[in-house]
C-alpha cells in the first residue's frame, strides 16, 4: 500500500488538472497559433506560467485504484499488476485464468 499522502497529492493533482483543463488548452491554443502576433502570444504565454504547476496534466501519476502503487499499472484497468493477479487468482475477473504450463 502507497503512502496516503502520496495518493492525497496526486489526487489533488487530478482535481487541479481538471479545473484548468479548459483554460490551459485555450491559452496553449493562442501560444501555437503562428498567425497571431508575437506580442499577444507572449501575453498568453505569461498568463499559462500564472497558472498552479499541478494544474498540468502531465504531473497526475498513474496509480493502481485499489493499492495507490505507482509502478506496473495497465492504463485500461487502473490497477497494478499485483491486484490484477490478486483479483484473477479469486476469481473475480470474468474470463481471466492463472496460467501454468
Amino acid at each position: 500500500m502507497a503512502k496516503t499522502s502520496s495518493i492525497n497529492r496526486n489526487l489533488k493533482r487530478i482535481k487541479l488538472s481538471n479545473k484548468y483543463f479548459a483554460k490551459r488548452k485555450k491559452l496553449k491554443d493562442i501560444i501555437y497559433n503562428k498567425k497571431l502576433p508575437l506580442e499577444e502570444r507572449f501575453k498568453a504565454q505569461l498568463k499559462l506560467s500564472k497558472l498552479p504547476k499541478n494544474s498540468s496534466k502531465i504531473r497526475v501519476r498513474n496509480r493502481c485504484e485499489i493499492t495507490g502503487r505507482p509502478h506496473g499499472v495497465y492504463r485500461k484497468l487502473k490497477i497494478s499488476r499485483i491486484a490484477l493477479r490478486k483479483l484473477a487468482s479469486e476469481g473475480k475477473i470474468p474470463g481471466m485464468v492463472k496460467s501454468s504450463w
